[in-house]
């Protein structure tokens, strides 16, 4: 390689070191850095550059076999919520031209998988999962928790995301506790998930973005409960019972960042997921899940106390764990 090309190499390392330096602080620095660094990959290989950095992927095909097979065997008790992330899934990444970015709202109870969902979508579409610099998660309480600043909020995000799809067309947005955020936020983004080929020259229709939200629980459990009072199986509820529910209830709910979201008057969330509610037996499962994530031995006995520690309700029937499998893990050190 000719000096030049050296020197150019060792800066786009540099570049990219730094990157990986100030990447929990500054996001938007990272994206520029990474920008800088990716002009100077012409002197180097797309092979070399992509072992000291994480590459967006182009073509990286969804294995819809394996997420099916995470899904069902790591998510209890959510045959909706495994139905429909399959099936838009699979149809999004099979579009090779689709028409708008994949919008996904999941709503439920704590601890009933949604952020767990999440989690196993994003190590599905991207190798590092939740880690890599491709996938994005926000926290309303976190990321945004004063109500005064919201302007400042709104344009934070609309660079946020529009330098983070410059980078990546494939990119996935996460917005935890929606039911958190304050109301009329969330409309920045809503020319980012439109009908659009472009804005200001980027194509924002291979990204992704997911909306978690305990708003709408209510709502879920009562059908439920309806269901089983009936002497219906949970496996019999439909999409269909829920989704329209779900979707009017949150324009109409003043504390969720959805109250009458433009997202939602312009149909731009595909589907509205619902979280069923965990029965005793779906804790029992999350409780094994979790022994063998950490190497032990099934012991039904210790299954069996650690899901009666739990609290169920109604208080009549004691049907759903009133914190699903949130805290399980916890639950497991005592035993």
């Amino acid at each position: 390689m000719p000096p030049a090309g050296r020197l150019a190499g060792g800066a786009a390392l540099r570049l990219l070191l730094a990157a990986q330096a100030v990447a929990a602080l500054e996001p938007i620095s990272v994206a520029i850095a990474v920008g800088a660094a990716s002009a100077l990959t012409g002197y180097f290989s797309k092979d070399v550059y992509c072992r000291f950095a994480e590459c967006c992927p182009k073509e990286r095909p969804l294995n819809v076999s394996a997420l099916k097979l995470q899904l069902e065997e790591k998510l209890f008790g959510q045959h909706l919520a495994t139905e429909v992330i399959l099936k838009a899934l699979s149809g999004f990444r099979n579009n090779k031209n689709p028409k708008k970015p994949l919008t996904l709202s999941l709503h439920g109870w704590a601890g009933t998988g949604k952020n767990f969902v999440s989690q196993i979508v994003a190590e599905n579409l991207h190798s590092k999962g939740l880690k890599s610099n491709f996938v994005h998660l926000f926290v309303s309480t976190l990321h945004f928790p004063h109500e005064q600043q919201i302007k400042l909020y709104q344009d934070q995000l609309q660079k946020w995301i529009r330098g983070n799809v410059s980078a990546c067309a494939s990119s996935m947005f996460i917005f935890d506790e929606m039911d958190k955020l304050h109301p009329g936020l969330i409309d920045a983004i809503k020319p980012f998930l439109d009908y659009y080929e472009q804005i200001d020259g980027v194509s924002y229709r291979q990204a992704i973005f997911i909306f978690l939200s305990n708003a709408g629980g209510d709502i879920i459990t009562k059908t439920a409960l309806d269901f089983w009072r009936a002497g219906r199986k949970r496996e019999e509820i439909q999409l269909k019972d829920l989704e329209q529910v779900l979707s009017v209830g949150a324009f109409n709910n003043k504390h969720s960042g959805l109250w009458h979201s433009r997202l939602i008057d312009k149909n731009l969330i595909d589907y509205f997921i619902p979280f069923l509610p965990l029965e005793y037996t779906h804790v029992k499962n999350c409780v094994r899940a979790e022994m063998r994530a950490r190497g032990f031995t099934i012991d039904e006995d210790i299954v069996t106390r650690v899901a009666e520690e739990m609290t169920f309700f109604p208080k009549e029937e004691k049907i759903y764990s009133d914190k699903g499998c949130k805290t399980v893990q916890s639950r497991l050190d005592f035993h």
